[in-house]
């Protein structure tokens, strides 16, 4: 290795090394001394707890009616489906399998099973996301009240 190479890199180390041992020394006296924090620093604090709660609870209500459409909506395919398996025995006995009504039966309950099995998707997805939403109001509700008892 050339003697330019090594001093470089040497230098380039040294200096990364003191960039992370500065910004450590800064994480570490961010905090109050004494441990306590101030009531100006507080203040916006709780009002952010709020606005984060507020708007946890908001997403959950939307994740929850959405999670309540798409199983209205699962009922009312798989009712559909049933009508339409009726209707089909119906057209295989009167004009036959092959017939020009069976054969739109048959495609309606195609159709109607991959609008089932979008629908499950979406619940599923929805159901993700009030885990999701549960675990985030109960971790601001946390902080909220960390920060309340620390004033």
């Amino acid at each position: 290795m050339k003697f330019e190479t090594i001093i470089r890199r040497g230098t380039l180390g040294l200096a990364l090394a003191g960039l992370l041992a500065a910004s450590a020394w800064a994480q570490s006296s961010s905090g109050s001394a004494s441990g306590s924090s101030t009531a100006p620093a507080s203040t916006p604090d709780a009002k952010s707890d709020r606005r984060d709660i507020r708007h946890d609870r908001h997403d959950l209500n939307k994740d929850r009616r959405d999670r309540n459409a798409d199983n209205r909506d699962i009922r009312h395919d798989k009712a559909d489906v049933r009508q339409d398996r009726k209707e089909l025995k119906e057209d295989n006995k009167e004009f036959g399998k092959n017939s020009a009504q069976s054969q739109a039966e048959r495609n309606d309950i195609r159709q109607d099973a991959r609008d089932i099995h979008k629908d499950v998707r979406d619940r599923n997805a929805d159901n993700r996301d009030i885990r999701h939403d549960r675990r985030e109001l109960h971790r601001d509700r946390k902080d909220a009240n960390r920060d309340r008892h620390e004033k």
